[in-house]
């Protein structure tokens, strides 16, 4: 019997505030963490990032792409007029009726890179995108044109939110919330790796966020992996919440004790194990 590939389990939401950030960085100390994307337009990004860097010889730490929360980093006329970033309905709107300005968004991609590499000294490790809206059409061919300019022989792993409509359908978690992901998503991978960027082969941690314990959810996310399996997740500590609110505050506090105490975990989860000369560590993710 083939052993299951290691699964790369992401924390998304670091630095969003700092009782997410302090949660994320206890799990990962204790090595029950593969990675965390990190939201550099909020407040918390400076101080959060040394000690997500001090883990880096076992931790990933990638840019979570941010479009929907908080302000842009630079002025956007069309998405942003008043200054602050839309909600994502409204974005996925936008998104599929084509109505996304490319050149307004590679500029705001630009500067969240430029922000994560001017406080983390390194360009991240993978990209990834609140609500997802990285591997949007439209966004996409922005975010991996930019990608492209900055990293011409290949750099950071694009997050594919996708997967095969079996691999949803066995798990039978909030399955809506992932089918429709993998429809937007539809030709994200192609799109990355005939531009040379590697991606994850697998995707699941799409959580009813209260209406399943999360202990139920997370063993249904570890059904029919990929050959390289990412499941995303969203713990975090109680305490402080970001401007404009939290609205999965309540459920943080159970993915973190839920993760703190699962039997086994650390060693079935992927860890950096070995970087690139360019300091990328994916060539050891399966």
């Amino acid at each position: 019997m083939t052993a299951a590939p290691p699964v790369i389990l992401c924390a998304d939401d670091f630095a969003m505030s700092r009782g997410i950030s302090e949660g994320i960085l206890a799990l990962a100390e204790a090595g029950r963490l593969s990675a965390t994307s990190a939201m550099v337009n909020m407040p918390d990004w400076p101080e959060a990032a040394a000690g997500a860097l001090a883990l880096r010889d076992r931790f990933s730490l990638g840019l979570h792409l941010n479009l929907t929360f908080g302000a842009p980093l630079g002025a956007m006329a069309k998405l942003a007029p008043d200054g602050a970033l839309p909600p994502p309905e409204r974005v996925v709107s936008r998104a599929v009726s084509r109505a996304i300005d490319g050149d307004e968004i590679a500029g705001e991609i630009e500067r969240q890179l430029d922000r994560f590499e001017a406080v983390a000294g390194v360009p991240p490790d993978f990209i990834d995108g609140h609500h997802h809206v990285h591997a949007l059409p439209g966004i996409r061919t922005a975010l991996i044109a930019v990608l492209k300019r900055r990293f011409p022989s290949g750099g950071p792993l694009i997050r594919d939110p996708a997967d095969g409509i079996a691999a949803i359908l066995r798990r039978r978690v909030a399955a809506g919330k992932a089918l429709t992901a993998a429809m937007l998503a539809f030709g994200l991978r192609r799109q990355a790796e005939a531009a040379g960027f590697a991606t994850n082969r697998g995707f699941s941690g799409y959580s009813t966020f209260g209406a399943l314990p999360y202990a139920r959810e997370f063993e249904a996310f570890l059904a029919a992996p990929g050959p390289r399996p990412m499941i995303m997740c969203h713990p975090g500590l109680a305490g402080d919440e970001p401007d404009g609110g939290d609205e999965i505050a309540a459920r943080r506090p159970q993915e973190h004790a839920f993760l703190s105490g699962r039997d086994g975990l650390a060693e079935m989860i992927w860890h950096v194990a070995a970087r690139d000369a360019a300091g990328f560590p994916w060539g050891a993710a399966g």
